[in-house]
């Protein structure tokens, strides 16, 4: 049996794609997400709102070849923990590398998200 919180997730991530909606459904209305890192896209998203312009842009700099691919979710009652797989293309320069989600949730809705690339110069480098 699949915990909420995982389930959660994704359909967080199968909204990515096809469904925004679903993905609003999932965040807290003053939910925060954290991107580390040294670049543009690096920084902290306050509000659902904000969090998901942050999400349109990926798409809207890659021209659409930003992917999220889910490989990996655990979660507990007030964690949950994602491991996936960020590729794309930009300005001549690809990305194509694993990255988690931290995620604290309350009451089944993401209430703070950080991002963590397992490559950081990858990605400080192609977000540059």
């Amino acid at each position: 049996m699949t915990h909420p919180n995982a389930e959660l997730v994704e359909r967080l991530f199968g909204g990515f794609r096809r469904d925004p909606v679903s993905v609003a459904r999932a965040f807290a209305p003053d939910a925060v997400w954290r991107v580390t890192g040294a670049n543009p896209m690096t920084g902290e998203y306050r509000g659902r709102d904000e969090i998901l312009r942050f999400l349109r842009q990926t798409g809207v700099l890659t021209n659409g070849t930003y992917r999220a691919e889910l490989r990996h979710v655990v979660a507990n009652d007030e964690r949950a923990v994602a491991v996936y797989r960020a590729s794309g293309e930009r300005n001549g320069r690809t990305l194509d590398i694993d990255q988690a989600l931290f995620c604290l949730i309350r009451d089944r809705l993401l209430v703070e998200v950080t991002a963590v690339p397992f490559d950081s110069a990858a990605f400080d480098a192609f977000w540059a």
